[in-house]
């Protein structure tokens, strides 16, 4: 059996190695490092792939949310309520903004925020949302978009982990993960659905004046060469990384079924046992893309079941281990323990299992007998 490994990104290269070099000399050999133009093809390829106006490729992931929130507009003190059950990033950007972060609890099934949680906290001070697709699950986004209008919210949509996931409205009308809200956010970190080889992110929108004004936050502000008309960053998606996303993308469909389908093996071979969840996979719709495989391990020692898989070669993750509102950076006297009963739980249940494009049957199988061993020993 091939060593597991979390993320097999080996693998995945040596499949289009011979695309994936050829594109990288090409870049060498033409210089253009910097807004060349694989940047200029992958921006038309993304915004066509998920049937978006404007693609604004950046440098990473982070910087993707942060600009997202400086092109809305948003002043020190202006709430945003995201999910407590997270990674800091999605946080740590509101913070550097001096935004007021509020963080709320998030629903035991998916892990995505909670719609009640959400309506509980807002504020005449609240002015945005961010829903985190966590794990590569879209949210509710059809009852958090009717929360935004009726409040008169902006909807700003964390999608770096859901690129590639569809969401399906009640009425049967479809949008891929990241159309949906006002803007989102992207990272194409390496171990992403759709990764590159170092970092990179993007933002999304449909709104054209908002579109214009990041195009200028992400290059110093300027429209016009020396002529700073907003405040801006330094955030660029360079050639070679985006070279590589252009041989990628073409193949995020397949990687993202690739994902489900060991997802399906994975949910077949616990279906039995009563201490472990499983995610909820929807067969006739692609709301799931699997960024990660995450179980809940009920009356068991989490941290020791991953002990014993590590002992036995199986890398796994605990994503995550600590919320965010007991976080030293962001603990706040507002937050109230009984606010976050799920996440709470969570923190305490979850389990990550290895996930990606190139699980095979042996080592699913050998995964999933280990996690059993010790769920019933």
């Amino acid at each position: 059996m091939k060593k597991i490994q979390m993320v097999d990104l080996q693998s995945q290269y040596a499949n289009i190695q011979d695309q994936i070099d050829s594109k990288i000399a090409e870049v060498l050999k033409s210089a253009a490092y910097i807004n060349g133009p694989e940047v200029h093809s992958f921006q038309k390829g993304l915004e066509n792939y998920l049937g978006v106006k404007h693609v604004i490729p950046c440098a990473n992931g982070t910087d993707a949310l942060q600009i997202a929130m400086m092109g809305l507009g948003l002043k020190p003190s202006d709430e945003v309520i995201t999910a407590d059950f997270t990674f800091a990033a999605t946080v740590e950007v509101i913070a550097l903004l001096q935004l007021t972060p509020v963080l709320v609890d998030v629903d035991p099934v998916d892990f995505n925020i909670s719609v009640e949680a959400i309506k509980r906290a807002i504020t005449p001070k609240t002015k945005a949302i961010v829903p985190v697709h966590l794990f590569g699950k879209v949210a509710n986004m059809e009852a958090i978009m009717e929360i935004a209008k009726k409040h008169n919210l902006f909807v700003i949509e964390d999608n770096a982990q859901a690129i590639g996931a569809t969401y399906t409205f009640k009425d049967g009308s479809k949008k891929k993960a990241g159309t949906i809200g006002h803007v989102a956010s992207t990272s194409f970190f390496p171990s992403k659905n759709l990764g590159c080889y170092g970092d990179g992110g993007a933002i999304f929108t449909n709104d054209d004046d908002l579109a214009h004004k990041i195009r200028g936050i992400v290059n110093h502000g300027m429209y016009v060469r020396y002529h700073h008309d907003v405040v801006g960053v330094n955030s660029r998606l360079d050639s070679i990384q985006a070279a590589i996303l252009n041989v990628k993308l073409p193949h995020l469909d397949a990687y993202n079924k690739a994902r489900q389908e060991a997802a399906r093996k994975y949910n077949l071979a616990f279906a039995t046992e009563k201490n472990i969840i499983t995610p909820i996979i929807c067969e006739n719709c692609d709301c799931h893309v699997f960024h990660q495989y995450t179980l809940r391990v009920l009356h068991t020692d989490r941290d020791a079941l991953v002990n014993h898989l590590n002992e036995n070669g199986i890398p796994c993750g605990v994503y995550y281990p600590i919320p965010l509102h007991s976080q030293k950076a962001y603990a706040d006297t507002r937050y109230d323990e009984a606010d976050f009963p799920v996440t709470n739980q969570l923190v305490k249940e979850v389990i990550s299992l290895p996930m990606h494009t190139e699980l095979d049957d042996d080592q699913i199988e050998f995964i999933t007998s280990k996690v059993i061993e010790f769920i019933n020993k």
